[in-house]
């Protein structure tokens, strides 16, 4: 088994053409330095999804962003594009089939391949514990935080090949370390994304795709907003962790566009925390 692991991390990058790139990259502008490649940003017209995508775009990448409804990708395109950004959008529902074949007819249409795929539509449909979940509400929550990445990932992955080289970015939540017991089921579904990003990462390494995972932390987005507007838990948050202030959506787009950089051509199978401060050892 371990030489098995072995042969497929050898794999990774078989050609030399991710170094060449980083070294030729020196000098050049850090706002184009995504320039002319493709990302698909799914969850993005609002919070950390549109924050991604305005970094994408602005760091030189085409984006395409979507979210379940079509007003919500008329605003963030339109904005976006007003910034002078290279943005296109499509309504997808992650969790229904046909969306997911429309992002993908949008994405070839107008880009022909891509390059980039980040994973951020999430649904949250129970605030309460673990057991007080029906069997629709677990379907749900699974079905659109678990199962819709590598459905769609599936779905992506030929016309990412075709590129060469591309990079995933999975979206999971500090809760997948730290469980908070009114988001039960949650937790659960953003803990199983972490297995996701590793296991993806060594089944695509061989293909020269990257797998790699952002891991929020409590974020000034209305998706999180059960937390951080909960005095309680929050001034108790504070002090426990010693976290300085509520995190902002741009401070999670940084690293997701270094991660789809050539600068990041040696790293995949890795969860990467934003929540100024560490859970882990």
């Amino acid at each position: 088994m371990l030489q098995a692991v072995a042969r497929v991390h050898r794999g990774l990058f078989h050609s030399r053409a991710g170094l060449s790139v980083r070294m030729s990259s020196t000098g050049i502008n850090p706002k184009s330095v995504l320039a002319n490649r493709v990302a698909v940003v799914t969850g993005s017209t609002e919070g950390i999804g549109f924050a991604i995508a305005r970094r994408l775009a602005q760091d030189g990448a085409h984006v395409v962003v979507s979210s379940r409804k079509q007003q919500n990708v008329d605003r963030a395109v339109a904005t976006l594009q007003g910034e002078g950004l290279s943005v296109t959008g499509t309504v997808c529902h992650v969790g229904k089939a046909e969306d997911r074949e429309r992002l993908v007819t949008k994405v070839l249409e107008h880009h022909g391949g891509l390059d980039f795929l980040v994973c951020n539509a999430a649904v949250n449909i129970l605030v309460g514990g673990t057991l007080k979940a029906s069997e629709e509400m677990w379907d749900k929550i699974l079905t659109v935080n678990v199962k819709s990445p590598a459905l769609l990932l599936s779905q992506m992955l030929p016309h990412m090949e075709n590129r060469g080289m591309g990079a995933v970015i999975l979206v999971s939540s500090l809760a997948a370390y730290i469980p908070q017991v009114k988001l039960g089921v949650y937790n659960i579904s953003k803990t199983a994304m972490l297995g996701l990003t590793r296991t993806l990462s060594l089944e695509l390494a061989p293909k020269g795709i990257r797998v790699n995972c952002l891991v929020p932390g409590i974020i000034e987005t209305r998706f999180s907003q059960v937390l951080h507007n909960d005095e309680f838990f929050w001034n108790d948050f504070k002090k426990r962790y010693k976290v300085q202030r509520l995190g902002q959506p741009e401070d999670c787009a940084g690293i997701v566009s270094f991660l789809c950089s050539p600068d990041a051509s040696y790293i995949t199978g890795e969860s990467f925390v934003v929540a100024g401060f560490s859970p882990r050892l």
